[in-house]
């Protein structure tokens, strides 16, 4: 029924105030033998006159059926000052993490366990600029050793962890500003920009021009992030200005296979969850934060729609004799038939930043709280 398909839907999200505006928020990678649910969280802050990047520990609760939206605060364990917004933030492992700042400079911090407390590891000055001024480093993405980052420049930087300088920029990658980025393979990326254009990078390749370029419609809408399906690295979900969640299939032409109308203002971040990639996560200035299940209409083949908001599916065609397994590329979804339910109702101001593991879901806003969920369905 549709009543159940509701509440399988259904978390509960606690918030915890923390005293200042949350612009990124990440749980901290678990080493791949643990079997404890995820207790460590970084988040950046915007918007102060002295931002933090800041390591809170964040204990499961067990009163799940609580009313109750705000709860004890998480217990800070180290923060250091951030010079600028915290534009990006990801953990480069365990023990470090990597942020991008409005400054145009990217920062290493290392956490030293023993001590609780956050250093400066290493600073790359201003690498995102325009001819007499510093431009906003935008996004960034990791995989030791390498860090690729991108700028309102139109610049992509490609750093070494433990290098002082960039080992590539290219400079003219883009006319307009790059927005976001993600690995596609070890050497591939891809990135989106504010004229509504994904363009795909490899590294072993010379020069300063993309491998493709991907656009959805003439109107240029800004795209502002993007994220790759973590087993088909060919399937990525974008989202920008106008709200709206795109789904593409690189192997199947330059414009996007799914359309689904999503927030009513800019789309701020979207994730494909880890380990269940047929739930998809996306947050919103519009003070929504939407999960998106595939998997119920993939396995059930069903013809229902669910959500407050309205579905919207362009016409291009997607050749479904190819081998896909992917949920966001089969027949149903393709039509705009895909579960939707906010998580956080009845809230208003940004969701800024949010991150999945499991069954745990965390995002960051504008009120200066953080929500936390311990019992996603998925």
């Amino acid at each position: 029924t549709a009543s159940s398909r509701k509440s399988a839907l259904h978390a509960v999200m606690y918030g915890r105030f923390v005293s200042r505006k949350i612009s990124r928020i990440r749980w901290r990678p678990e080493p791949a033998s643990a079997l404890q649910p995820p207790e460590s969280i970084a988040t950046g802050s915007w918007d102060a006159e002295q931002n933090k990047v800041c390591l809170w520990e964040a204990y499961g609760s067990d009163n799940t059926e609580t009313e109750h939206l705000f709860v004890e605060d998480p217990e800070l364990k180290c923060e250091i000052n951030h010079d600028g917004d915290v534009m990006d933030l990801q953990f480069l492992d365990q023990e470090r993490i990597v942020t991008a700042s409005s400054t145009g400079s990217v920062n290493l911090f290392q956490h030293h366990l023993n001590s609780e407390t956050l250093t400066h590891s290493r600073h790359w000055d201003r690498i995102h600029y325009h001819l007499n001024t510093s431009a906003p480093c935008t996004s960034l993405v990791c995989s030791y050793p390498d860090i690729v980052t991108v700028g309102e420049d139109g610049r992509i930087n490609h750093l070494l962890a433990d290098l002082k300088k960039p080992v590539r920029t290219i400079d003219n990658a883009d006319s307009s500003s790059l927005n976001a980025i993600t690995f596609l393979r070890t050497t591939e990326i891809l990135t989106v920009n504010s004229i509504g254009q994904l363009k795909i990078w490899d590294f072993r390749q010379p020069g300063d021009k993309p491998l493709q370029i991907f656009s959805f419609t003439d109107e240029r809408v800004p795209l502002h992030c993007v994220d790759r399906h973590p087993s088909q690295q060919h399937i990525v979900g974008t989202g920008g200005q106008d709200g709206t969640l795109c789904i593409w299939d690189i192997r199947q032409g330059s414009v996007p296979i799914s359309v689904l109308d999503a927030h009513s203002a800019e789309m701020w971040e979207i994730h494909f969850h880890p380990s269940n990639p047929d739930h998809v996560f996306t947050c919103s200035e519009d003070g929504t934060l939407w999960h998106w299940n595939a998997s119920v209409v993939n396995s059930e083949k069903s013809s229902y729609l669910q959500g407050n908001r309205s579905f919207v599916l362009n016409n291009s065609k997607v050749d479904l004799n190819q081998s896909v397994s992917s949920a966001w590329v089969a027949s149903d979804i393709t039509k705009g038939k895909v579960d939707a339910k906010n998580l956080l109702s009845d809230y208003s101001l940004s969701v800024n930043s949010l991150d999945v593991v499991g069954e745990h879901l965390v995002c960051g806003t504008d009120a200066e709280a953080i929500y936390i969920t311990r019992n996603l369905q998925v």
